[in-house]
């Protein structure tokens, strides 16, 4: 029998092909056009509003006011985080009425339909469509960045659902590249080929509309949220790659017990609940990090960065590129997270970034300085791989892991709407930010990443390798409230295939 577990374990350690291409494909199909929709329309940004000044003289006879062509580039941008948050508005009910699998689908309506209108907006002499089809993609973006992490989460086994949690983050991280690469104005980044370079966004989506089809939908979805044991037995053996999945259905009927009290939670349930009051503060208060950190004031500084420190304008492009480069490639070295854990990346992330901050600020007093330039650049690129070590990554898969079947899509919808509500701020703030504080701006940045460690240190634990029961049940102490199914103890692995000690699992 103690064999039998050990060979068990062992087994789930195996990364399946059919885990592998859901993976893939999901990230792919969704993930990387969140990337690839925040940083296309940067590079071809002159060419864009000279389009809006030239149909604006076309139809009123007279140049466009640099105030209203202003506005209406602000419109362009911001509108796009503020569809994400629509979208994430937008989670919870369409993934406990269509499923995970479902919803991915059904969110590709979001990419092809502003690919086509972006794609003919030159054609149709209309800067209208771009704006419109700005916040449709943003909705995809928002529906995206919550619904592929909960899926890939529910489908991976507990010892590699940190890794593939990663996934999404890597993809967004491609998408960021692929829009800085494509946007060279040797490329498609010029006069002509930016119409192009908007609507290729719809190709992911089609892509992932013709082959998730044929991949399992969440087993956990099926069984506790559909009560389907059927399929949700066949889901898993398809994505483990054997028969024998008794211990993994057993553990989900357990969560289903513990939740059968509470239902399925909306968010004012959610908000309500005292056996989850510390794990909601942990992921608005990583989310809030994330964003507040001064990842976005980051990219929007450093062509300024570049310029200063004597790179000539037409080469900054392709240092933007290879700062997009090294965030790929830090993003990929983020797979440690099943051997350090996602509590020490998210302290290591957080602490450069905090100093990375300090030092840039000092770096762009003393701007003047000669060798003081390369200084800012070093900083913004440490700034850079501390941010994908651990803020742009792991606060995805904490919020996957902190919460159970029928409070995961209300917590998603929570820090989803966290995470693109903080996004909009600091694009609508930080122009005045800057124009009052100028490089002092990023003394703020620093205190949110020094706050935002000190609470990750104080309060959130360690998660990795543990059943989503099990990490419940370490927040029950500091929720003061006691975990337990009936009167059957649960026996938790630890992480040999050995059974540790018992504990009690209840309805909250």
């Amino acid at each position: 029998v103690v064999g039998q577990r050990h060979r068990t374990a062992g087994r789930l350690r195996k990364l399946t092909v059919v885990l592998m291409l859901a993976t893939l494909i999901s990230a792919f199909g969704s993930s990387f056009q969140y990337g690839y929709n925040v940083a296309v329309i940067n590079s071809p940004s002159q060419f864009i509003q000279q389009f809006y000044n030239t149909t604006y003289v076309e139809r009123y006879g007279g140049p466009m006011e640099d105030s209203f062509l202003t506005l209406l580039w602000s419109l362009s941008v911001s509108m796009f985080p503020l569809g994400g948050l629509f979208g994430s508005l937008m989670v919870a009910p369409l993934v406990n009425k269509l499923g995970r699998k479902g919803t991915l689908l059904f969110n590709n309506i979001f990419s092809v339909v502003p690919a086509v209108m972006m794609g003919v907006s030159e054609i149709a002499e209309s800067y209208e469509i771009i704006i419109v089809a700005r916040i449709i993609v943003g909705i995809c973006a928002g529906l995206s960045s919550n619904v592929v992490p909960m899926y890939l989460g529910e489908l991976s086994p507990k010892n590699l659902r940190g890794a593939i949690g990663v996934v999404p983050q890597l993809f967004i991280t491609i998408g960021i590249l692929s829009a800085q690469v494509l946007g060279i104005s040797s490329i498609l980044g010029n006069n002509t080929g930016w119409p192009l370079m908007l609507g290729l966004t719809g190709i992911p989506a089609l892509v992932e509309l013709l082959l998730l089809p044929f991949f399992p939908e969440s087993p956990r979805y099926m069984l506790i949220q559909r009560g389907d044991d059927k399929t949700a037995r066949r889901a898993l053996q398809r994505l483990r790659g054997w028969e024998d999945v008794d211990r993994e259905m057993d553990e989900m009927r357990l969560e289903h017990q513990s939740e059968q009290a509470e239902g399925r939670l909306s968010v004012l349930n959610l908000l309500s609940l005292r056996s989850l009051r510390w794990q909601l503060i942990s992921i608005v208060a990583m989310n809030m990090g994330q964003q507040l950190s001064g990842i976005n004031a980051i990219y929007y500084y450093a062509d300024s960065i570049y310029s200063s420190a004597g790179v000539p304008e037409s080469d900054i492009q392709y240092v933007t590129v290879g700062t997009g480069a090294v965030n790929v490639f830090m993003t990929i070295t983020v797979f440690i997270v099943e051997a350090a854990g996602r509590r020490l990346l998210l302290l290591i992330g957080f602490g450069i970034c905090c100093v990375s901050c300090a030092l840039l600020t000092v770096a762009l007093t003393f701007q003047s300085t000669e060798w003081m330039p390369y200084v800012s650049i070093a900083c913004v690129i440490v700034y850079v791989v501390g941010h994908a070590v651990g803020p742009s990554t792991i606060p995805y898969v904490v919020t996957t892991e902190m919460f159970r079947q029928s409070s995961r899509p209300a917590a998603f919808m929570v820090a989803g709407s966290i995470h693109w509500l903080s996004n909009f701020t600091v694009g609508l703030v930080f122009p005045f930010m800057e124009s009052g504080l100028g490089s002092n701006s990023f003394i703020i940045f620093c205190f949110i990443c020094l706050a935002t460690l000190f609470y990750i240190w104080l309060i959130v634990p360690e998660t990795k390798n543990k059943t989503f029961l099990e990490i419940s049940q370490m927040f029950a102490d500091r929720n003061q409230v006691e975990i337990q199914v009936g009167n059957a103890p649960l026996k938790p692995e630890t992480g040999d295939g050995r059974e540790g000690d018992a504990f009690k699992v209840t309805a909250f």
